[in-house]
């Protein structure tokens, strides 16, 4: 049965969650007109989540660091090759549109997060915002939730880095600013591509790659160091965009560069094919034997000390083109480290005067 994309929207299917015990299967019943229905648009629903602790520890070697924050679970950007994508099963909702349109947020993080800086037993060390999913997506604009995160943190002078892929980012330019002056904060823009026709429909809701560009120049400006993610880099999709990403970025002002190869662990690998054959149906085959070229005969190897670049003549090219971009480009030259040593916990509002 032929499945129509819906508008807006980057996942194509909504398949049930693994860890259901039965699963439902489209089958076409052979009626007429069935291929010319477009499905319904569905509409995104935020639901409130109460955490409990707010600081993700992770000891993967290939990730720089060991703690980060996810104001979001789901990600209304809907980059089909999201590789958060399955962390959505564990909420019994399926990876395809459910991680685009059934969100949660986590309203009190804020204050959690100020609990565990404030403990004695708390050790500052590097905390990254946007390690699974974007920080600054659209629900941030109305509920502000990475704002009042920013707001602690630069309370405490604690050090963190910002991964995102929107351009509203920007929204928090003055508070950014403060922390980038007491170098507390680093931003990186991920841009896979500058092509608007391929971006709106690989991620449909996030910031057009104009856009982007145009906030990279914005936070240099008022003197934050940001730099860009060439990510995800899709074999005969995007991947011919990378130098003019990289000089682009460059002129904008960013300060340092890397880049991701595409990622397609667990559902995202179907989800993704799934994709590709509805969009580039041409291209399909073609994208797929490449990737497989990268990933030892698979479509993904969870490898650590190769996932993030894959393996093979092809993988080791694009690694090449990177470097001697980067170095024609004048990015990596150096990468100053955060201010951990500023870190403090204010000093509470007594009820009564002090004796000393």
């Amino acid at each position: 049965m032929k499945i129509s994309p819906i508008k807006g929207r980057g996942s194509i299917s909504n398949h049930t969650p693994r860890y259901q015990a039965f699963q439902r299967e489209a089958v076409d019943d052979e009626w007429p007109g069935n291929d010319a229905e477009a499905p319904a648009r569905p509409a995104t629903t935020v639901y409130a989540e109460t955490a409990r602790s707010i600081i993700s520890r992770n000891q993967s070697p290939d990730i720089y660091f060991d703690q980060s924050i996810n104001p979001y679970r789901g990600c209304e950007h809907g980059c089909i090759y999201c590789y958060a994508r399955p962390t959505h099963a564990y909420l019994d909702h399926s990876p395809g549109l459910d991680f685009e349109t059934r969100l949660y947020a986590k309203h009190n993080a804020a204050e959690v997060l100020r609990k565990t800086l404030s403990h004695p037993s708390y050790t500052p060390r590097f905390i990254v915002l946007g390690a699974n999913t974007d920080p600054y997506q659209p629900i941030e604009r109305r509920l502000r939730i990475t704002e009042s995160i920013l707001r602690v943190l630069d309370e405490f002078n604690h050090p963190v880095a910002i991964t995102t892929k929107s351009a509203s980012i920007t929204q928090d330019l003055a508070l950014l600013a403060r922390m980038a002056s007491k170098n507390l904060v680093r931003v990186s823009l991920s841009i896979g591509t500058l092509d608007g026709e391929l971006a709106r429909t690989l991620e449909p809701r996030a910031s057009a790659p104009h856009a982007r560009m145009q906030a990279i120049r914005r936070l240099c400006g008022a003197g934050i160091p940001t730099g860009v993610i060439v990510a995800p880099v899709i074999p005969s999709l995007n991947d011919h965009d990378m130098e003019k990403i990289l000089f682009e970025a460059k002129e904008a002002g960013a300060v340092d560069a890397w880049y991701v190869l595409l990622r397609l662990p667990s559902e995202v690998a179907g989800l993704f094919q799934e994709w590709l054959q509805t969009h580039y149906p041409l291209k399909a085959a073609h994208v797929t034997n490449l990737i497989r070229q990268m990933r030892g005969g698979k479509l993904y190897d969870a490898d650590f000390a190769t996932r993030m670049k894959g393996t093979g003549i092809f993988a080791e090219l694009i690694e090449q083109r990177f470097r001697r971009a980067c170095v024609k480009a004048g990015l990596n030259r150096e990468r100053r480290p955060l201010d951990i040593s500023r870190f403090q916990c204010p000093v509470p509002v007594a009820p009564q005067l002090s004796l000393f």
